[in-house]
């Protein structure tokens, strides 16, 4: 048996009457847990080998508790409590960043992301979908859809209300993670895994979806789509928008630099480099024709915009007389593009 994981994880979570999971909470997973720790635990969960996601019993946790108490001191803490759950209990150890093959191996790659232990992108993803279940998410936690009627009917019984805020693959991060130093308007605009840096601003219009985020510090108050990381001390300003991967832009990664503004109501389809705007209700996709201005707003060529990608210190506006989009920078900035121009 190999004793070194990617990750591991102790959760408690939720399963419908036929046993198959709903969700899972974890609330501490590890990146690269210690040999001695997955020696400690393997007899006991009978792990041999690969990626599981095993359950195990209230009497296990106490047993797990006892034998990690000398290895590591919060581990045995949270096993601890977990052997206090009315809830199933579930470890997912993952001997590698594989496709995923389980709803528990889903949350945990999740919560990597809203733990902050890994950044967007850094994870295989692959097959997340199919493994989340649709489900409704209650005033009394994740409830299978086809369970919701009879449940809501025995609320009302009882003189209560069953509130159900979403029906959706994805909770809300903050259901699961609250990163330190940060400051969420709406919790409701923040799925798991979700990455939020220290010093990040969601205000309340601002979202940021799983496997998106913010470097920190900086303020959102536009959407940050799947896919997408913004560096610190960028502006996304109210309504603005950027493509990912879901949204219509394949498999480039879009990225925002550190420093850039995009303004109220304007988007992006391409990546930026640091140091970048784009004026407030300007729509900057890949094959939009821009016009490239020099420091004396002499046009130096046309060129579409994904000509223009990752590169620093570039205003995008829009022509209030002629409506044409302009890209307005700095000599250096020029010089970066005649390399560019050299092969039109």
């Amino acid at each position: 048996m190999s004793t070194t994981l990617f990750s591991l994880a102790f959760g408690v979570g939720t399963q419908n009457r036929q046993g198959a999971w709903l969700e899972v909470f974890y609330a501490q997973p590890l990146l690269n847990p210690s040999a001695e720790l997955v020696a400690a635990i393997a007899p006991i969960l009978g792990y041999s080998e690969g990626n599981q996601a095993i359950t195990f019993t209230n009497a296990q946790a106490a047993q797990l508790a006892e034998v990690v108490k000398g290895v590591d001191a919060a581990q045995a803490a949270l096993l601890t409590r977990l052997a206090e759950s009315h809830k199933p209990l579930v470890a997912t150890l993952l001997a590698e960043d594989a496709q995923l093959s389980s709803t528990p191996e889903a949350y945990l790659k999740l919560h990597l992301l809203s733990h902050r232990l890994v950044k967007p992108h850094g994870l295989n993803l692959a097959g997340i979908f199919p493994l989340l279940p649709n489900v409704a998410w209650t005033s009394q936690g994740a409830v299978d859809l086809s369970e919701l009627a009879e449940l809501q009917l025995e609320a009302r019984l009882r003189g209560e209300l069953l509130e159900v805020f979403s029906v959706d693959k994805f909770p809300k991060m903050t259901d699961y993670v609250v990163p330190a130093g940060v400051r969420i308007a709406d919790a409701a605009r923040l799925r798991l895994g979700a990455y939020v840096g220290e010093g990040t601003t969601v205000m309340h219009e601002g979202f940021i979806n799983f496997n998106a985020g913010t470097e920190g510090p900086g303020m959102i108050e536009g959407r940050v789509s799947a896919g997408v990381f913004v560096g610190k001390g960028s502006d996304l300003g109210g309504g603005c928008s950027t493509m990912g991967t879901l949204s219509g832009g394949g498999n480039i990664v879009i990225k925002v630099g550190e420093g850039c503004l995009i303004g109220a109501n304007a988007g992006i389809g391409i990546p930026l480099g640091d140091r970048n705007t784009v004026e407030s209700g300007l729509y900057v996709t890949a094959g939009t024709k821009v016009a490239l201005l020099d420091e004396n707003n002499q046009l130096v060529k046309v060129v579409k915009a994904r000509e223009l990608a990752g590169q620093t210190d570039l205003l995008f506006r829009r022509n209030s007389e002629t409506g044409a989009v302009e890209c307005k920078t700095h000599k250096s900035a020029i010089e970066l593009n005649e390399a560019l121009h050299a092969h039109n």
